[in-house]
């Protein structure tokens, strides 16, 4: 069974407790993200999203100098990296997320996405089609030499 491990991105964009609005909406655009954990040294300490730039930040009529620590989101839900992508998945989907954060002894170690998911499943599912597509070729194939 597959591991969150195998499929997590660990090249994550992040944030420090000294940065704020401006700076995490900038790293969003920058990298086309909308969700980046916060760091307090190595340990995760919260995540932005980019509904939370809005609704705690800008809804709330923060500037964009106001501390990250403001807006971010402190619960929440987390995996280690041997957690099974079964179990993550369904932690997903019962939670209602789209990335969760994976730590190893309280810091973060990388986030695996909805996103990475789906390509696994895409994969397997095209490798499955593949092999049936060849073993119907292979019967018909063998009918006809009978």
């Amino acid at each position: 069974m597959k591991t969150v491990k195998e499929i997590m991105s660990t090249d994550c964009v992040t944030l420090t407790l000294q940065d704020n609005v401006f700076e995490a909406a900038l790293k969003m655009k920058q990298h086309n993200i909308g969700f980046i954990p916060v760091l307090d040294g190595k340990k995760l300490v919260g995540v932005v999203t980019d509904r939370d730039l809005v609704v705690r930040g800008y809804a709330e009529k923060h500037s964009g100098s106001t501390a990250i620590q403001e807006v971010l989101s402190e619960q929440l839900t987390t995996v280690n990296p041997e957690t099974s992508v079964d179990d993550a998945a369904k932690l997903m989907a019962n939670e209602q997320i789209r990335r969760l954060p994976v730590v190893e002894h309280g810091n973060l170690v990388g986030v695996v996405a909805i996103g990475d998911m789906a390509v696994r499943t895409k994969f397997e599912d095209e490798a499955g089609e593949a092999l049936s597509k060849i073993s119907e070729s292979n019967k018909s194939f063998t009918g006809a030499a009978k």
